[in-house]
């Protein structure tokens, strides 16, 4: 067995730090877990950011997925009061100066039981949130379900519908929660009773579309590690419209979220004008 002190070069030739290689992975006083999460908001940006978060050398995702869906599995592992983690873990494959695991999966921001089972898992989990605005999301989000050929109403049909469609499986509940998924104060509220406010950083989508290197510069601040290597603008999972969103569903979508905007101004401190705005011009693609 070779041993190295932890500022000396690894045995392994990676020509890093022990302390920043092989020593990582042996030391007990770093238990294998995940470090933060990006649990939200679904078709609010979190895919480009997965791909930013991929791509930094301190960062370990799993292998050729983005969504796990741990947290949100009502009929598995949770199911036992007695949880192994260890297939989880074993999605991730450190490598070098790997050192902070994320799983990015945007349902655990809205699944009322996620939450709880991250607190359980690690109290000290950081969480990174991109709010859209709700109405363009909705829209987004119904969009994506009809080109999956998962949603035959109309959207309008479809937001109206949606409390008296609740009859269905979680997962049909989930797919079809065009309104719900944009309440984002009950969700948020959810998180911190249960998490310190310090523990997550919460990004307007907008902004971080607009121009990621600030939203990026904020990140490396937040979990502590080198900036990012490259922040260009991207855009992933681009779907067009058919057809813009009508008048009569965005009159309706801004009386039912005017509330819930309201009160995200006052607990988060933004201005969100732009989001009380006709959103329909400039929004052929998404």
């Amino acid at each position: 067995i070779v041993s190295a002190g932890r500022n000396d070069v690894c045995p392994c030739g990676s020509g890093l730090r022990f302390k920043a290689c092989h020593g990582r992975i042996a030391s007990p006083l770093r238990a294998q877990r995940v470090d933060f999460v990006v649990p939200g908001a679904q078709k609010g940006g979190t895919t480009a950011l997965a791909t930013y978060l991929r791509e930094h050398p301190e960062i370990c995702m799993p292998r050729g997925m983005k969504e796990m869906h741990y947290f949100s599995n009502d009929s598995g592992h949770f199911a036992q009061a007695d949880v192994d983690h260890a297939g989880y873990h074993g999605k991730f494959h450190p490598q070098g100066a790997q050192r902070l695991w994320c799983d990015a999966t945007p349902i655990y921001m809205f699944h009322e039981s996620a939450p709880a089972r991250i607190r359980d898992y690690n109290p000290g989990m950081k969480m990174i949130i991109l709010l859209r605005n709700p109405v363009t999301r909705a829209y987004s989000h119904w969009n994506m379900e009809v080109k999956r050929e998962r949603e035959p109403l109309s959207f309008d049909e479809a937001i109206r519908t949606e409390a008296t469609r609740a009859h269905a499986d979680a997962r049909q509940r989930h797919r079809r929660a065009y309104v719900g998924r944009g309440r984002y104060g009950a969700q948020l509220r959810r998180i911190w009773e249960l998490f310190p406010t310090q523990q997550t950083l919460i990004l307007k989508s907008e902004e971080f579309r607009a121009d990621a290197a600030p939203g990026l510069a904020t990140i490396a601040g937040f979990l502590g590690h080198r900036p990012f290597p490259r922040t260009e603008p991207r855009r992933i999972l681009t779907l067009a419209y058919d057809q813009p969103m009508t008048r009569t569903a965005l009159d309706y979508l801004h009386e039912t979220f005017a509330a819930e905007i309201d009160d995200l101004e006052r607990m988060l401190g933004w201005d969100l004008a732009d989001w009380r705005a006709d959103p329909r011009r400039g929004a052929a693609v998404d």
